[in-house]
């Protein structure tokens, strides 16, 4: 018996180094994948300051280095508290934003000069969860379309330093909880048993 052609698609892509929830959508519910990919995200993960790369995290080597024995926990957090709410943000050259019909992360990596357009996002909440110098550990619930990436960069230089991403998680869609997610071994698993 051959397998039926079955509609899969999924409702926002993970940064490759990203961990977390990702919604995939079968059948008749792939036609509510915009609607669910338009919701409210929450991330966590953590940020090393001091330093900065060009793709705003791991994927790429260190170009500047800052001292950080100044960084207070009390400046930490309030940097992250003025942070929140409506802002333009600058996309990382090394994203999937599309320019001219070219992802931006393939001129990037070939050496090509990106010119990333700002996009107003909502950072609804940004809070710092543990301060362990460099490492700086947050949630943040933001709107579609923020890159967790950019902020990490804003943040370091609105402490006058540098700070890169070192870690994502995405715990949440909507109501949608990474807790109560099935792994992909799971999904497999319950295909067969149909």
């Amino acid at each position: 018996m051959g397998l039926k052609k079955v509609k899969v698609g999924h409702a926002g892509t993970l940064d490759p180094l990203a961990t977390g929830l990702l919604i995939i959508a079968i059948g008749r519910a792939t036609k509510k994948i915009d609607e669910v990919a338009g919701l409210p995200k929450e991330y966590t993960g953590h940020f090393v300051m001091g330093a900065t790369t060009p793709s705003f995290d791991l994927e790429t080597e260190i170009d500047q280095t800052f001292d950080v024995s100044s960084l207070t926990e009390e400046a930490l957090k309030i940097a992250a508290q003025n942070m929140q709410g409506e802002v333009l943000q600058t996309p990382p050259i090394f994203s999937a934003k599309k320019i001219d019909g070219t992802r931006a992360y393939e001129m990037a990596r070939k050496g090509k000069e990106v010119e990333m357009r700002k996009h107003l996002v909502n950072i609804h909440e940004f809070e710092i969860s543990k301060v362990e110098m460099p490492n700086v550990y947050f949630r943040v619930f933001c709107s579609k379309g923020t890159y967790i990436r950019s902020i990490a960069n804003d943040f370091g230089k609105a402490l006058n330093n540098g700070a890169y991403l070192g870690s994502l998680r995405r715990t949440k869609i909507g109501d949608f909880k990474v807790e109560d997610a099935q792994t992909i071994e799971q999904f497999l698993a319950s295909l067969n048993d149909q």
